[in-house]
């Protein structure tokens, strides 16, 4: 892979200029103390963030440590305010980055959707058995998080730009190939494909908005994993179509594989490079590689770690539930995964007002209960349209937890938020790794509603760490939040 000689570029100064042009990308309410590394949630991608985030490959979103990240449901981390970007004038060539930015998460959560919703379908194209479809589905995330590591490889020798201008293209092709394969063989390369460079993607995508997000001087991410929940959207609804009109699939995968690489082919021309960045994402690896105690972060784990078994069980096994458990029809089978990113994008929207509010512990406790009741409804629905509701009353839970598992992190270490935010992104991969297969297992062992039943009881144990989610015995309580200018850079004594 081969930068563009621009990446070679020396950073440009800061030039504290006056900005009169209002920002066209408008942010949504950030979640209390979110900044600069969220994601997929997330989803890759995302989420939650609304991620993308599943069993089958995750969303925007979080990349194992140095690099702190989210969606596709959504992540937080060190403080906008802080680095390079600190002060510096948001120019014209810093929105024109930005907007193209929006354009590659927007992409990806509809690609992620697209291929996550049409699993059924998937199914019987290439007569995978319920045995094996854990197993790809597995597969997936595995390679996502190899590529996540390769790809940190490959932008200490390029740029994040670079990296992102080559995989996403590849990215959507993989889409394309799933949907035009007919033979087991043909569909491990390209889940495999799809996988390794989802990974590269991730991390390349949210090391460019940590970036920007650090010259901005504000909280922007929240943004870019709106796009993705978007994206995730529009995906979903191509995916009822597709069920809708007995399309087959490469008459649906085909097309948008192809319309979202041209837009990320065009859209990559403006993505930030070293003289926009400067070194802030240099900064936020540096950050994020900082050594801080294991101990006060497990029950944030935790509680990442069963909120993203919850996620990848909507993800992943939604329709396939609705399909072979309620055996409702095809077409009303890709409802659930829409039904679960809108409501998840507008909680967050709304999200910041109930945290202040309300309190992190509250409102943590609350989202906990609302996924454990939203599953009770899944587990219990006597037809489709109960178990859609339950998956929607799922993703509103789901949007207040993952925001503030990176908030208290940060708040714990507000010198080292993104070492935090590093460490508590690796349980992201722990949850999709073992939501899939265990929720699959158990559905072909016992049926879909006892495999239902498993993450309802599994989130009911972040009532057990709530308490977590306040000031901790680490936390500086006259330090600004995760998220707010002000933050401290030095490293800790």
């Amino acid at each position: 892979m081969v930068a563009d000689a621009n990446d070679r570029s020396e950073p440009l100064p800061d030039v504290p200029v006056a900005d009169p042009d209002p920002d066209p990308i408008p942010d949504l309410a950030a979640e209390q103390g979110l900044g600069a590394d969220q994601g997929r949630i997330a989803r890759p991608g995302p989420g939650p963030s609304p991620g993308p985030a599943s069993g089958a490959g995750p969303g925007p979103g979080p990349v194992p440590a140095p690099v702190s990240l989210p969606a596709p449901v959504s992540a937080s981390g060190a403080g906008a305010g802080s680095g390079s970007g600190s002060g510096a004038a948001v120019t014209s060539r810093l929105r024109q980055a930005r907007a193209a930015l929006a354009l590659s998460f927007l992409a990806q959560g509809a690609v992620f959707a697209l291929l996550v919703t049409r699993i059924p379908a998937l199914q019987r194209q290439y007569g995978i058995s319920d045995a094996e479809l854990p197993v790809f589905l597995a597969a997936v995330p595995v390679l996502a998080g190899v590529g996540s590591v390769l790809s940190e490889q490959v932008v200490r020798r390029t740029s994040p730009r670079a990296v992102l201008r080559v995989v996403q293209p590849v990215v959507c092709l993989s889409l394309a190939a799933v949907g035009a394969g007919g033979t087991l063989w043909q569909l491990s390369l390209a889940l495999a494909a799809f996988g390794l460079f989802t990974g590269g993607l991730d991390a390349s995508m949210n090391m460019l908005g940590v970036g920007l997000q650090r010259r901005y001087g504000r909280p922007i991410m929240t943004g870019f994993h709106a796009a993705y929940s978007l994206g995730g959207i529009g995906g979903a609804s191509l995916a009822w179509l597709d069920a809708h009109d007995h399309l087959p699939l490469d008459a649906v995968f085909g097309p948008t594989a192809a319309a979202a690489a041209v837009a990320v082919l065009f859209g990559g021309h403006w993505y930030a490079g070293p003289e926009e960045l400067g070194r802030a994402v240099a900064e936020a690896a540096e950050r994020a590689a900082r050594r801080i105690p294991w101990k006060p972060l497990l029950p944030l784990c935790l509680a990442m770690a069963v909120t993203y078994i919850g996620d990848s069980t909507v993800s992943n096994w939604s329709a396939e539930y609705l399909q072979s458990g309620l055996h409702s029809s095809d077409q009303l089978s890709t409802v659930p995964y829409n039904a679960y990113m809108v409501v998840m994008l507008v909680a967050r929207v709304l999200g910041d007002g109930r945290v202040r509010r309300f309190g992190a512990v509250r409102v943590v406790a609350a989202g906990a209960v609302v996924c454990a009741a939203g599953f009770l409804l899944v587990v219990a629905a006597p037809g489709a349209w109960f178990a859609v509701l339950g998956f929607a009353v799922v993703g509103l839970g789901i949007s207040v937890i993952v925001p503030q598992v990176f908030a208290a992190g940060g708040r714990r270490f507000p010198a080292g938020s993104d070492a935090a935010v590093a460490r508590l992104n690796i349980f992201n991969y722990v949850g999709f790794l073992v939501g899939s297969p265990l929720v699959g297992g158990l559905a072909g062992a016992t049926g879909y509603r006892a495999a239902m039943a498993v993450p309802m009881v599994l989130l009911l144990a972040v009532l057990l760490v709530a308490r977590s989610f306040g000031a901790g015995p680490e936390a500086d309580d006259r330090a600004p939040a995760v998220g707010e200018p002000g933050e401290p850079l030095a490293n800790p004594s």
